[in-house]
């Protein structure tokens, strides 16, 4: 049902209720008038005949009824001379006011008046007068007729006077509903214009404020869209640089190892020969053959330094737990500190692929070099542990630690190290936490899932 249906409803029913009521005064004041008219002329009849039949009664009942007849109908009242023997001598005439029609009986039954009759008792008979109200009844229904046409008209003219004017007033709802359906249909740059009426334009005012909320977090969702899009290609390529970069690490550590390693050890065991043939001959050259020895052998010592910095190959060759044991024992031999190790984990039941043995061993580096550059640390925990869902590795140091805000920050920005081990982790579906840890010092945890971490690759 629209809202233009229920308004002239509403309308009709209020119309209805007023004229039905003024209708019932309207009854009950046709009522009370005829009332009245009936018993002020049956009162004025009954006088008029009491009198006129004493002065008659000494004629006789002929005069009497020669008066009747000259008489006829005295207004509303008919009236009957009976004899002695009880006869009907005379009857009042029909009236001839609107003869031939007469008011609905119960229409009679609303208006008229209680039935009223008065007997005159004269010698040789008696009149009677009875109060007659059929025509004033059927003035009074006249009336309403016309009154209820009145209202009938009336009705009919505010319903559509109304209806008229509340089609003009909702005539600005259409367009609203119109442009409803566009913006459900997908058209989001749809504008209402200046609606008239108050109610009208805050709606369409309110609707075009709405529109261009919309279009700015369309847009706005947009824009991350496309943010997500640039930030995943970001870390595709990301992980593929990652990907060369160790690529390349390896590369470049066996060629140390293999290749720059011998032709070291051949330089310097060639020096070495050098130096016995010329210790008797020439002690200047002796000399110059084991300085360069010498310079040998901490070349190489420094290149073996650089291989595990740059690729563990003996986690290529050995796996996870001798890579970090031989990690454990450099930093113990290099730095003079305790390292403590603690191994939880059977790779025979855990088994670790390439991408996840790499990422726990780059953190393990990682905190190390964090906990004596930045912690000053003189006591390192390493642990690896592994259960049903997940391999764990923890490092916690006795250094300075971190404030907890800067704990909080420390995979952010200026942190380069942990931010590019958050992520390969992240990619990983694990997690990294750098907590302060009781009483001093900080804690790193890295966990990643066994559903990621723990299966071979395909």
């Amino acid at each position: 049902m629209t809202l233009r249906l229920k308004i002239n409803l509403i309308v009709s029913l209020l119309t209805l209720l007023f004229v039905a009521v003024m209708l019932a005064l309207q009854l009950r004041a046709m009522r009370e008038s005829v009332q009245e008219e009936v018993v002020a002329a049956n009162r004025v009849a009954a006088q008029l005949l009491n009198r006129t039949a004493w002065l008659y009664t000494a004629q006789g009942t002929p005069a009497m009824l020669a008066f009747l007849q000259g008489v006829g109908r005295v207004r509303s009242n008919d009236i009957t001379l009976i004899d002695e023997q009880e006869q009907v001598l005379y009857s009042s005439p029909t009236s001839v006011y609107k003869a031939g029609r007469d008011a609905p009986d119960w229409f009679a039954g609303i208006v008229s008046p209680p039935p009223n009759e008065m007997s005159i008792a004269f010698p040789g008979g008696k009149l009677i007068v009875r109060a007659n109200a059929s025509r004033a009844v059927l003035d009074a229904w006249d009336d309403a007729v016309l009154l209820m046409l009145s209202a009938l008209g009336l009705l009919l003219a505010v319903n559509a006077l109304v209806f008229w004017l509340v089609g003009r007033a909702t005539r600005p709802f259409a367009d609203i509903v119109d442009a409803l359906n566009q913006l459900e249909s997908g058209r989001f740059d749809v504008a209402l214009r200046a609606l008239p009426g108050t109610e009208a334009a805050a709606i369409g005012a309110a609707f075009n404020r709405m529109v261009g909320m919309l279009q700015q977090h369309i847009e706005t969702e947009r824009r991350a869209v496309r943010a997500e899009s640039r930030l995943s290609e970001s870390r595709e390529l990301g992980r593929w640089v990652d990907q060369k970069i160790e690529q390349e690490r390896r590369l470049i550590a066996r060629e140390l190892h293999d290749e720059l390693g011998q032709s070291v050890t051949a330089m310097r065991s060639m020096a070495l020969s050098i130096a016995r043939r010329m210790e008797a001959l020439d002690p200047q050259a002796e000399q110059a053959a084991r300085v360069i020895a010498e310079e040998s052998a901490r070349l190489y010592t420094a290149m073996h330094g650089m291989i595990p910095r740059l690729t563990p190959l003996v986690l290529d060759k050995f796996g996870l737990v001798p890579a970090l044991e031989d990690l454990v024992e450099r930093t113990r031999t290099s730095h003079g500190i305790q390292v403590e190790w603690q191994l939880g984990l059977a790779l025979d039941r855990v088994p670790l692929d390439t991408d996840a043995a790499l990422v726990l061993y780059r953190a393990a580096q990682e905190g190390i070099t964090n906990a004596l550059r930045h912690g000053q640390a003189r006591r390192i925990v390493l642990g690896l542990r592994g259960d049903e869902d997940a391999v764990t590795l923890t490092l916690k140091d006795d250094g300075r630690g971190l404030p907890a805000t800067e704990a909080a920050q420390a995979t952010g920005a200026g942190h380069y190290g942990l931010r590019w081990l958050a992520e390969r982790i992240e990619n990983l579906g694990g997690e990294l936490r750098l907590e302060p840890a009781a009483p001093n010092g900080a804690q790193l945890t890295v966990r990643l899932p066994l559903s990621l971490a723990g299966t071979e690759k395909p």
